[in-house]
């Protein structure tokens, strides 16, 4: 794990930084641009009822964390998704061998 860890050093600083900069994207951005997802819009305009809440199995709904601001949110989502990738790219990697 650590070999893999020096070998793939810039990639994870890449990773972090990325992950540390989306909540300007994610949150500030579209909140001053008033960003709105199309799927929403045109839902709403079909008066489609909202039942993301229902059938959402997740616990980051809207990569939101309960308890924390949404900017620490999208880190601690992205994050989250980050290890899980390179866990489940791991594990196939290991399997292979």
């Amino acid at each position: 794990m650590r070999e893999i860890i020096a070998r793939y050093k810039k990639t994870f600083v890449v990773i972090l930084v990325l992950v540390a900069v989306s909540p300007v994207f994610g949150v500030i951005l579209a909140d001053i641009l008033d960003y709105h997802e199309p799927l929403d819009i045109v839902a709403e305009l079909l008066d489609l009822d909202e039942i993301t809440e229902e059938i959402n199995w997740t616990p980051f709904l809207d990569y939101s964390v309960p308890g924390l601001s949404p900017e620490a949110g999208y880190i601690v989502s992205g994050l989250v998704g980050a290890f899980l990738v390179f866990f489940l790219g791991y594990l196939v990697v290991r399997l292979r061998k």
